[in-house]
């Protein structure tokens, strides 16, 4: 078998082929040295910088949380050395100087409250009376804050439940109680001290800290009870879990975990004496672009790979973009309308075969364009006539007999008026062609129509047009109004003992344009009005326009979206009232959108 050598296969080399085989080289060979050289770098680089972070991070949080405990404590001294401690309580009262400090610290605490050993209220501020039934000797902190007088007692988040007030009956409260000793006369007997604080104030302090985009900061208790967490409501509602087991068994310093199938990246750190812990968690898909130094690193890796690329592409270019810069060139000329244009062929395969195909594309585009436009003038023809064969033939025969009898019986001033309006008529019909018309043209076209009707049933029914002078020049769809009209007086005024009355209004409303066709006819049952806007309607008697009621419907949807459309209400005997709804527009945008090319 002959064999051929790459050089002789010129036409079989696709660009693919070339992109391919060169891409595949530079891009390996820079992957393989970078990665070789930074991989390990770049991995350690990234952990220890995400684990400063977190610790820079929380060590500011346990700085910002210590700062708020402290003013909390200061308030606690103040109250015990300053007040009570010097206050004998069997003689005087101290509640002005607990209000006072109250009044300073009033943006962290609820409430400051004085228990006796046997969980007497002394005193609260601000005033408030214990809740009926309670006895506060019998909660699990009282006994626990008189045996351990030495230290500051914190509780969990919890609604605040001592106190009875007729506001912020559900205020969330962290309780401190501590043990005090109280003065009265010559004895001392042991009492204590409550202050709830706002924890309002605690979660909007963590909660103006963040930890990158998908990171997070919670705070536990030494038993691990959840004091803050940013989803909270979501943990106590059962819809969410967090790892405060593993939490809890967590000394300050960094840990990775896997939890609910995410490996991330955990940071603890010990809120002074009080036992809390504040938990950072970051995810790791956040742990390696979060830094400054690791974008840096990234962009350098970057850089780096794109200026190999760019000297290796550098050769490619010339093989592949001169055969396209012409394709363009004759590309372009086509986007500019010359379809008479030689479309370049050179190059690759695949170039010269899209330039066949471009070529063989613009002859079919000249091709179909001469077809639209054949195609163009049919329809516009087609649709004229379409228009001219909705005028009913009928309706045109009896207008011409009433002007002959008017004619031979020398009434020649009705006759000139039938002629005008019919004449009025078939101009508005007719509109050049359009299907849209200003609501003045639409209204006039069933105003003459009514005239004539009129003078053929001799004065079988009455009319009236009213409408608001703001909508006459709104647009309008032709031939709208008049199918109506004509439904109304051949179904409902024909076989009516005189009286009869039709009403067309139009008015502008909140949800666009408005029309109502009424009359007091013989009106319809339900399943008759049900029938008449679906696929099986009710054709109009032969007299009718051939348009009918589910026709309008159907080219008012067509024009202006299928929230528009028709609306029948009618009862037997009654009569039938027709609602026609459309979009408020101004007649004078459609007439520019149609000038514009």
């Amino acid at each position: 078998m002959l064999k051929k050598k790459w050089s002789d296969l010129p036409g079989r080399v696709s660009i693919r082929s070339t992109i391919y085989l060169y891409f595949t080289i530079s891009a390996l060979t820079a992957l393989i040295l970078m990665g070789i050289s930074f991989y390990g770098r770049l991995v350690n680089q990234m952990t220890a910088a995400i684990q400063e972070e977190n610790q820079t991070m929380l060590a500011q949080v346990n700085h910002s949380v210590d700062s708020y405990l402290r003013t909390i404590m200061k308030l606690s001294d103040s109250l015990y050395y300053d007040v009570i401690k010097n206050a004998d309580l069997s003689q005087e009262s101290i509640h002005s100087e607990m209000n006072l400090l109250y009044d300073s610290n009033r943006d962290y605490v609820s409430n400051i409250a004085l228990f006796s050993k046997n969980g007497a209220l002394i005193d609260t501020v601000p005033a408030a009376r214990l809740k009926t039934g309670l006895d506060v000797s019998k909660e699990d902190w009282f006994p626990e804050t008189l045996e351990r007088t030495e230290n500051l007692h914190f509780s969990t988040p919890h609604v605040q439940y001592i106190f009875d007030s007729d506001e912020n009956q559900y205020t969330w409260v962290i309780t401190m109680t501590r043990a005090v000793e109280l003065t009265k006369g010559v004895s001392t007997e042991q009492g204590i001290l409550l202050i709830d604080i706002t924890y309002g104030s605690l979660k909007q302090l963590l909660d103006s800290i963040s930890m990158g985009n998908h990171g997070y900061l919670y705070m536990i208790s030494s038993g691990g009870q959840l004091i803050y967490h940013p989803q909270m409501q979501l943990i106590d509602a059962g819809q969410m879990e967090e790892n405060l087991k593993a939490a809890e068994t967590y000394r300050d310093g960094n840990y990775r975990e896997s939890y609910q199938g995410e490996i991330r990246d955990v940071t603890v750190k010990s809120v002074g004496y009080t036992g809390w812990k504040l938990v950072g968690v970051t995810p790791e898909q956040d742990s390696y672009l979060n830094t400054l130094k690791t974008k840096l690193f990234m962009f350098f890796l970057v850089g780096l790979f794109l200026f190999m690329l760019m000297i290796i592409n550098s050769s490619i270019s010339s093989h592949i973009t001169i055969p396209i810069r012409e394709l363009e060139k004759s590309v372009n000329a086509l986007e500019n309308g010359n379809l008479d244009v030689e479309v370049y062929q050179g190059g690759s395969y695949e170039i010269r075969h899209l330039g066949r195909s471009i070529g063989d594309m613009a002859r079919q585009i000249k091709i179909l364009m001469q077809d639209i436009v054949a195609e163009h003038e049919s329809k516009r023809k087609s649709e004229f006539d379409t228009l001219q064969s909705q005028i009913n033939p009928h309706f045109l025969y009896n207008t011409l007999d009433i002007i002959v009898w008017m004619i031979e019986n020398e009434q020649k001033s009705e006759a000139v008026k039938v002629v005008t309006a019919l004449a009025r008529f078939f101009r508005i019909s007719l509109s050049k062609g359009k299907s849209i018309i200003p609501v003045r043209d639409e209204l006039e076209h069933v105003r003459n129509y009514l005239m004539i009707q009129q003078m053929r049933f001799k004065n079988k029914f009455t009319y009236q047009i009213d409408a608001d002078p703001e909508v006459l020049g709104m647009a309008s769809l032709k031939l709208m109004l008049q199918p109506l009209v004509e439904n109304a007086i051949y179904h409902g005024m024909e076989f009516k003992d005189g009286d009869g009355l039709i009403e067309i209004r139009a008015e502008r409303k909140e949800d666009g344009l408005c029309f109502t066709v009424q009359d007091n006819g013989l009106g319809m049952t339900e399943e008759q009005v049900d029938s008449l806007l679906t696929e099986h309607a009710h054709v109009s008697s032969k007299r009718g326009s051939g348009i009918g009621v589910k026709n309008v419907n159907e080219r008012i949807r067509l024009y202006f979206g299928n929230e528009y459309g028709l609306r029948i209400e009618s009862e037997p005997d009654e009569g039938t009232i027709i609602h026609i709804h459309l979009p408020a527009v101004d007649y004078r945008e459609i007439q520019e959108k149609e000038r514009r090319p």
